[in-house]
């Protein structure tokens, strides 16, 4: 895998991303895969909906950065502010619940630049070293969560070339190294998962027990 990495194309993605914005177009977007398999209840897309109308209104300018610009994409329709996406996707035959789980693209150019949230910005970073090829057009990492990207198997495997320090001051061996913390992480998870075309794009998250089906 590290042979694999092409730093010079890391560090060329990272150095173009400098002055953007963060990913607050997009963020929201990332966990919400299923039309029902993401909201922990009672929350539903009909309340999102019902939130979104009166953010609308007491603060139409935040509106737009945060989702409306997002929708407009997932529509294909430029400038509609809330009221008038909700009309549209009717229109369109579908519904504002399967509109939410329409993935995110990483190509996606928003009005203020690319718009990449703390996670995403460093998957972009691998997936220009290469660490996605063959089949990196097909993965979009803006999708990913968190978890999402510390169970791809990018990760040394072999707990003997971790670092001395690395569990020094812990009476339990991690698979990784925590650089920092009073409390000891748990990554359930980690490092398990092979990259796949169209990967996490489907995945329900439901509490408590946040089951991943495969290949979602």
């Amino acid at each position: 895998m590290r042979a694999k990495f092409n730093e010079t194309a890391a560090w060329e993605y990272a150095q173009s991303m400098d002055g953007q914005p963060y990913g607050y177009h997009n963020m929201i977007f990332s966990w919400i895969d299923t039309i029902d398999g993401n909201y922990p209840p009672p929350l539903d897309a009909h309340l999102v909906a019902s939130v979104m109308t009166v953010w609308n209104q007491i603060q139409p300018a935040y509106a737009a950065n945060l989702w409306n610009e997002a929708l407009n994409k997932r529509l294909g329709t430029q400038g509609l502010d809330l009221p008038d996406i909700l009309v549209e996707v009717e229109r369109k035959g579908s519904s504002f619940a399967e509109l939410l789980t329409v993935p995110e693209q990483d190509d996606w150019l928003y009005s203020d630049g690319m718009s990449t949230s703390c996670i995403a910005f460093v998957l972009e970073m691998y997936k220009a070293a290469g660490l996605f090829d063959p089949i990196a057009s097909s993965v979009q990492v803006t999708e990913f969560t968190i978890k999402d990207a510390y169970s791809l198997r990018f990760f040394e495997s072999n707990s003997s070339r971790l670092p001395g320090w690395c569990n020094r001051e812990d009476d339990a061996e991690l698979p990784f190294c925590q650089i920092k913390g009073k409390y000891r992480m748990e990554l359930p998870g980690y490092n398990t998962l092979d990259p796949y075309p169209h990967m996490d794009e489907r995945c329900p998250s439901l509490p408590p027990k946040y089951s991943r089906p495969a290949n979602c």
